[in-house]
């Protein structure tokens, strides 16, 4: 049950970078507080895998671009982190993402992208 959480929270981030500009405009900045953290990496990986790897693949590797997390910094850039972050807390139940923020910390979804950040495809 948890993975399907992990899974539906991806796809709420996914939708969540679909923002209007004059949306994503007024939003405040937000920013990984584990940005650099080489030594959480694995901790994220076997997160995400736990959670998340039911909907966007084993190591963050699917097929289908709309849950395909290895395209977040392609798709969003600097505001990757603002997506990511109001995608798993708030989630998009109508997208079958649903909200992570009551199942796991804050520092385990920073983890979680802590180690997305390791597996994004290259411009």
């Amino acid at each position: 049950m948890a993975g399907s959480a992990v899974v539906a929270l991806v796809i709420v981030l996914l939708s969540s970078f679909a923002l209007s500009a004059s949306a994503q405009q007024g939003a405040p900045a937000i920013t990984n507080p584990l940005s650099g953290r080489t030594d959480l990496i694995d901790e994220g990986r076997s997160l995400f895998n736990q959670y998340c790897a039911h909907c966007h693949g084993t190591n963050a590797f699917q097929g289908e671009r709309s849950r395909d997390l290895r395209r977040l910094s392609l798709r969003y850039g600097h505001e990757a982190p603002r997506v990511f972050y109001e995608t798993v807390t708030k989630g998009q139940l109508d997208k079958g993402m649903p909200v992570w923020k009551t199942v796991l910390s804050d520092d385990a979804l920073w983890q979680i992208f802590t180690f997305l950040e390791t597996v994004q495809t290259p411009p």
